[in-house]
């Protein structure tokens, strides 16, 4: 079921990367971690559907997606970034897979983090966020998205991994074996894992290496 909604407002989070805090249609509810499919109410635009994760929580009286726009195409987050508030955007049924499952180890590439975002913010609204860790790799200090609110909810539980600043004030290196060995204290817990394809399966053919359980890696099938 389509549903027209108006951009409320407009929030830059890095130089790529805005939160849309939208209107919520009535008895439009979802779980921390799930999505729908959204586009631009725009003639050209209308079919042209993308899923993004809801960065709000359910109770919250709007809805709100984080989107990173890629400006080297014409595509739908590159005309995204042009829309202001007062612009519409559709969004239809939701769905989604990543659902948490119990305490464990979040491993996020870059603007994959955005499935994590309304799980840990209800995490930490309910006050549950002990025995949970993110491992949250981007290239630079300047691509990561709610920096500042992650590391006031998790504090030394998330761990950022830059890839290539030589100036950053996190580690650098990327998340391999030597890192999991390092940093995983517990194998037999939960895994969440959100990124590029290519990422996500690596990850997931390491942690099967490491002794994971495919059962308790939870993906985006």
């Amino acid at each position: 079921m389509e549903q027209v909604i108006k951009i409320k407002k407009i929030i830059p989070r890095t130089h790529d990367v805005r939160s849309y805090r939208c209107e919520k249609p009535k008895d439009y509810n979802f779980i921390a971690g799930q999505a729908t499919e959204v586009s631009i109410n725009k003639d050209g635009w209308k079919e042209e559907k993308r899923p993004f994760t809801f960065t709000s929580l359910n109770d919250d009286g709007d809805l709100e997606f984080t989107i990173k726009s890629y400006f080297d195409h014409s595509g739908v987050t590159n005309e995204l970034y042009k829309l202001k508030e007062g612009h519409e955007l559709i969004v239809r049924d939701v769905w989604g897979a990543i659902e948490y499952k119990g305490p464990g180890y979040f491993i996020a590439g870059g603007a994959g983090v955005t499935p994590f975002i309304a799980i840990f913010r209800q995490l930490h609204k309910d006050g549950k966020t002990e025995g949970n860790k993110l491992f949250f790799s981007n290239k630079t200090d300047s691509d990561i998205i709610l920096e500042d609110e992650f590391n006031s909810m998790l504090g030394n539980n998330v761990i950022h991994i830059i890839t290539n600043d030589a100036n950053t004030k996190y580690l650098t290196g990327y998340i391999n074996e030597e890192f999991l060995r390092k940093n995983v204290t517990d194998f037999g817990k939960n895994f969440y894992l959100c990124g590029p394809p290519k990422m996500v399966e690596a990850m997931q053919d390491l942690l099967s290496k490491l002794g994971a359980s495919p059962e308790a890696v939870v993906f985006e099938k």
